[in-house]
């Protein structure tokens, strides 16, 4: 019997790459300095709100590329789906990929005295529920789903079914070739 387990926290926080507030303020108020600009997130918030509202699949995957998202094949991204404004160069999301209703993909933590940065990756055909929100640098394996409501906060298996707030492994995932 193979013992599965969830990403550590640890794992995650690995990932990201951790920055002192660059001043006497929460690490927020300098958003402008440490993101490119507030043109630069200004477009970013424009092609995403635009892409929230829009149905048509193919027009919402080419107005996500054109701001640096890697968006795979066939990927199915609902209605509402909020990805990080400040860095969404730093999303993947696979082939075969569904993003429920409202979720919330964040590659940014601005913290009272630190700011931290990291990739989130949705691998092929993972399926995500509606009204999660997924942290960053977290890997949701190939496969894997997340039930409607979650919080991701650690790597999600290949395969797997998880849910709750935060995580809980439900069901682990099985290999290819195996029932």
């Amino acid at each position: 019997m193979v013992v599965v387990t969830l990403g550590s926290s640890q794992a995650r926080k690995a990932r990201l790459q951790i920055h002192p507030s660059p001043g006497p303020h929460n690490s927020l108020h300098y958003f402008p300095q440490v993101t490119g600009g507030m043109t630069r997130v200004a477009w970013h918030s424009l092609v995403i709100q635009l892409a929230r509202y829009t149905p048509w699949l193919a027009f919402k995957r080419w107005l996500y590329r054109s701001i640096g998202v890697t968006v795979g094949g066939y990927a199915s991204v609902g209605l509402m789906v909020m990805l990080d404004v400040f860095f969404p160069m730093d999303i993947t999301i696979g082939d075969e990929v569904i993003i429920g209703y409202n979720t919330t993909i964040l590659c940014h933590e601005f913290l009272r005295h630190e700011w931290r940065r990291g990739p989130v990756v949705i691998e092929r055909d993972a399926m995500v529920g509606a009204n999660c929100t997924i942290l960053p640098g977290v890997i949701i394996g190939a496969g894997a789903s997340v039930a409607a409501g979650s919080l991701v906060n650690r790597d999600v298996p290949a395969g797997a079914v998880v849910a709750g707030v935060p995580i809980q492994l439900i069901r682990a995932g099985q290999k290819e070739g195996t029932e």
